[in-house]
C-alpha cells in the first residue's frame, strides 16, 4: 500500500506540472494580452513594451514558465493586477466559499442518490424506476447555467420562496448566516450531481443483490433489511467514493456557472471577473489549485476504495 500511494503521489506531481505548463502556454495565447487589459485600450506602444519588460512578458515562454514556478514553490503565486492584491490572499478569500458551496451541494446530493439508487435497484424496470431514470438524465444533460435559472424563475420569481441572488460576505460565516440565499445555488449543483450518483449507485447495488453472499445471508434467516444495511450498501459504495473524488473537476466546473448564476462570491465568481480582464497572475493561480485538487481528490478516492474494499490488494 505505502509503495503504491508513493508512485501515486509521483504521478500526481507530473500531472500538476502537465497542467501547469498547458495552462501558463493557453493563457499566453489570448488575444489582447495582460498590457491592454491592465493599461486600456488608451495606452501607448510605449507604456505597453515598459509594462510588458517591467512584467517580464517580452522574455520566452519557457524564462517565463520558470520564473513563475520558481516563485510558485515558495508560496507566491504573483500579484493579481486588477485586485490589487496578491494571488495567495484572492484564492484564500474565496476558496473556502466555493468549497462551501461544493461541500453542502455533494452532501445533498449523496443524500437523494444513494436511497434513489437503492430503491431502483430493488424496484428495477418498473414505472418508479424508468421515471427516476428520466430525470436522472435530464438533469445530467442540462447545463448548469440553464437549471440555474430555471430554479430562480421558478422559486424566486414566480413562487417568491427564496432570494434569485446567492448570499455574500467576506466569511463563510456571513455566508451561513445568509441559509435561505444558499437554497438555490446548493440545489443548483446537487440536482446535477445527484443523476450521476444515482446511476452509479443504481448498478452497483443491482450487482451486489445478484451475488452470492446475499443468496447466503437470506438463505441464513437474515432480513432484507439487515442484508441491504451491513452488506450490499457497504459494497455499493465503493464506487461512489471512487466518484466523489473524480467529479471535483465536473463540481468546480458547475460551481464556476453557478457561481457567476447566482453572485456567489466564490473562487468560480472569481475566475470568470479575472477572464474577462485577462488577470493572467489570478489565472493561473486558480488553475493550479484547481489541478492540484483534482489530482489529490483521484488520490483520496483510491485510499478510500482500499479502506472500504480490504481485498484490493496494491
Amino acid at each position: 500500500m505505502a509503495g503504491y500511494l508513493v508512485r501515486r503521489v509521483l504521478q500526481s506531481l507530473v500531472v500538476v506540472v502537465l497542467v501547469a505548463v498547458v495552462t501558463f502556454v493557453l493563457l499566453q495565447l489570448l488575444p489582447g494580452g495582460p498590457a491592454r487589459a491592465i493599461l486600456g485600450p488608451k495606452a501607448t506602444s510605449l507604456q505597453i513594451s515598459t509594462f510588458l519588460h517591467d512584467n517580464g512578458y517580452d522574455r520566452p515562454l519557457p524564462a517565463q514558465f520558470l520564473t513563475w514556478a520558481g516563485h510558485v514553490l515558495t508560496g507566491d503565486l504573483g500579484y493579481s493586477y486588477k485586485l490589487n492584491q496578491p494571488v495567495t490572499a484572492v484564492i484564500g478569500d474565496h476558496l473556502p466559499k466555493t468549497i462551501l458551496l461544493m461541500t453542502l451541494s455533494t452532501l445533498v446530493a449523496l443524500v437523494v442518490a444513494v436511497p434513489l439508487g437503492v430503491y431502483q435497484a430493488r424496484k428495477r424496470n418498473t414505472a418508479g424506476d424508468y421515471v427516476v431514470t428520466g430525470l436522472s438524465f435530464a438533469f445530467y444533460s442540462m447545463p448548469s447555467f440553464f437549471l440555474g435559472e430555471i430554479l430562480v424563475l421558478l422559486f424566486a420569481v414566480q413562487l417568491q420562496w427564496f432570494s434569485p441572488l446567492g448570499p455574500s460576505g467576506d466569511s463563510i460565516g456571513e455566508i451561513l448566516a445568509q441559509a435561505p440565499a444558499l437554497v438555490l445555488p446548493v440545489l443548483t449543483l446537487a440536482l446535477i450531481t445527484v443523476a450521476s450518483f444515482s446511476r452509479y449507485a443504481r448498478s452497483s447495488v443491482m450487482e451486489n443483490l445478484s451475488q452470492d453472499y446475499v443468496r447466503t445471508a437470506l438463505a441464513g434467516g437474515a432480513s432484507d433489511g439487515k442484508v441491504l444495511t451491513r452488506h450490499v450498501l457497504r459494497n455499493s459504495l465503493i464506487p461512489i467514493v471512487t466518484l466523489l473524488g473524480l467529479s471535483l473537476p465536473q463540481l468546480f466546473a458547475g460551481a464556476l456557472i453557478t457561481e457567476q448564476v447566482f453572485n456567489y462570491p466564490g473562487m468560480g465568481f472569481t475566475f470568470i471577473q479575472g477572464a474577462q480582464v485577462h488577470d493572467y497572475p489570478l489565472l493561473l493561480g486558480i488553475g493550479l489549485v484547481v489541478a492540484l485538487a483534482t489530482v489529490a481528490g483521484s488520490l483520496l478516492a483510491d485510499i478510500g476504495y482500499a479502506v472500504l474494499d480490504p481485498r484490493v490488494k496494491y
